[in-house]
C-alpha cells in the first residue's frame, strides 16, 4: 500500500516519516512457469485456471457437483446413532 493511500485512509503522514519502503521482487530463473490451464471434471464440467502444473487435469469432484457445496449432502446415520440420541432424551425435554 503506498503512502498516499495510507494517509487517504485518515493516517496520520508523521507516522510513516523515516520509513522506507521495500519492493520485494522474484529471483529469475528459479519459479516454475505460472501457466494457463484447462481443468474437467468427471460429471462435465470444465473451467480454466492459472497452475504451476503444466498440462491439462481431469478431476473426479468439483464445486458443482460436490454434495457440501450443491447442498445435496446426505446425513448418515450410522446404526440409527441420531433416532437413539432423540429417544433417551426425548422425556428430558422441557426440564
Amino acid at each position: 500500500m503506498q503512502l498516499h493511500t495510507l494517509i487517504g485512509l485518515g493516517y496520520d503522514s508523521s507516522l510513516f516519516l523515516g520509513t522506507m519502503l521495500v519492493i520485494a521482487t522474484m529471483k529469475a530463473g528459479i519459479h516454475p512457469e505460472y501457466g494457463e490451464i484447462s481443468v474437467t471434471c468427471s460429471c462435465g464440467h470444465e473451467f480454466r485456471t492459472r497452475s504451476t502444473v503444466g498440462h491439462d487435469l481431469h478431476v473426479e469432484v468439483c464445486a458443482n457437483c460436490h454434495p457440501f457445496y450443491t447442498g445435496k449432502q446426505k446425513l448418515v446415520d450410522t446404526a440409527g446413532r441420531v433416532d437413539k440420541f432423540r429417544r433417551k432424551y426425548e422425556s428430558t425435554e422441557g426440564n
